[in-house]
């Protein structure tokens, strides 16, 4: 099993959605919030991201499709 912590920045239209729950469930990847700050305006997520590499990274793309910004904490996929 590969994993991927990310920074997750959501702008001011995204705080409100689901964004972190769909993607637990329109791929199979296990997410894991390590650390969060979110208010009414703007919000970003530190997130553990599990599963196969190849699944990861097509999450990863799904968050950004979604319109949120998703930076790497650490660079590499770790199996």
């Amino acid at each position: 099993m590969a994993h991927l912590k990310v920074h997750v920045s959501f702008p001011p239209e995204k705080v409100t959605e689901a964004v972190i729950y769909q993607i637990g469930h329109e791929y199979k990847v296990v997410t894991n919030i390590r650390k969060a700050d979110v208010t009414d305006k703007t919000g970003w997520i530190d997130l553990d991201l599990s599963g196969e590499a190849a699944e990861i990274e097509r999450a990863v793309e799904g968050l950004k499709q979604k319109g949120v910004s998703v930076s790497p904490i650490e660079r590499d996929v770790i199996e």
